[in-house]
């Protein structure tokens, strides 16, 4: 039994529950935790009664600390300030879990990740984290980080170490900007291989975490999970999926069945007459920016009888 953890707010329901359709598809043997970041996500989920999911409802747990530098921080940076005490949150509800692992909301699984806690087991250590990977011409560790904060794996006793020094730097600085080395709460990895080199694994076998940044660089057909950064929905027919190059194989394999399942978790929330909203502005601009913004950021229609690849 494998415990996760991710968190996300009610804009981001569709990909909350599309990441665990993926779960219940491959993972099967879990349990997810969702920190849900507003109480209406926490209502939503409740109503909806996923399977194999515990739900966290974050405006009980809120630290001092929390809610000291909350009003400073914008909902994502808030957000990536959770990101350490979210397997904190867990280990506190639950005696009996000996380990947990982080997950990005807008991951999704195309196989049981047990490779990856293999790696990690086999190198007798407590924390994985997993590199960007960058495809050359995508290469921003400078200023994003060279670790994606992004799937973390951290054991009770053994991580508590570097999951608690992380919480702490999170808190005194945790902001979507490049300052002083720092960025968000991802720039903070950087060293952990030489900070905690007794304590840290970096995941070897790079293919089984893809991105679209390095989507040009690896194949996709060993990749346990696909992360959709920047991916975006933003109406019933347009969605945004960032600026990055991606294989038509990719678009036809991974991207089509991950909108399929987003369509299904649209479904789901119309069930319980929740109105899901777009979650980027774009749609609405002025036709001609809207335009240049179609030519770098790549806006399909995904809903229509065609699919994702019209």
């Amino acid at each position: 039994m494998e415990h996760f953890v991710t968190l996300f707010n009610s804009l981001f329901l569709p990909q909350g529950l599309a990441l665990h359709r993926s779960m219940e598809r491959h993972v099967r043997d879990y349990v997810l935790w969702i920190l849900c970041v507003d109480d209406e996500t926490y209502d939503v989920l409740g109503r909806l009664v996923l399977p194999n999911v515990r739900l966290l409802k974050l405006s009980a747990l809120e630290t001092e600390e929390l809610l000291s530098v909350k009003p400073g921080r914008k909902i994502n940076e808030y957000c990536w300030t959770l990101t350490p005490f979210a397997p904190r949150f867990v280990f506190e509800a639950d005696a009996t879990v000996e380990r947990v692992t982080y997950l990005d909301a807008d991951l999704w699984f195309r196989k049981h990740p047990k490779p990856l806690f293999d790696e990690l087991d086999a190198s007798g250590k407590h924390v994985l984290i997993t590199d960007h990977a960058y495809a050359p011409e995508y290469d921003h560790s400078a200023t994003s980080g060279q670790f994606c904060v992004q799937f973390m794996t951290f054991t009770r006793d053994g991580g508590e170490m570097v999951r608690k020094w992380w919480e702490e730097r999170c808190v005194e600085w945790c902001y979507a900007r490049f300052e002083d080395g720092k960025f968000g709460d991802q720039k903070y990895l950087d060293d952990w291989p030489e900070r905690f080199e007794a304590l840290v694994h970096i995941l070897q076998d790079k293919e089984r975490a893809l991105a679209p940044w390095n989507a040009m660089r690896f194949p996709y057909a060993r990749a346990v999970f696909y992360h959709f950064h920047g991916l975006r929905i933003l109406s019933r027919k347009q969605l945004l999926i960032g600026q990055y190059s991606l294989p038509l194989a990719l678009k036809q394999y991974v991207y089509k069945p991950y909108c399929d399942d987003l369509k299904e978790a649209i479904k789901q929330l119309e069930s319980i007459q929740f109105s899901w909203k777009p979650q980027a502005a774009i749609a609405s601009l002025p036709r001609r920016i809207f335009r240049k913004i179609r030519r770098l950021y790549r806006v399909y229609q995904w809903l229509s009888p065609s699919g994702f690849m019209k």
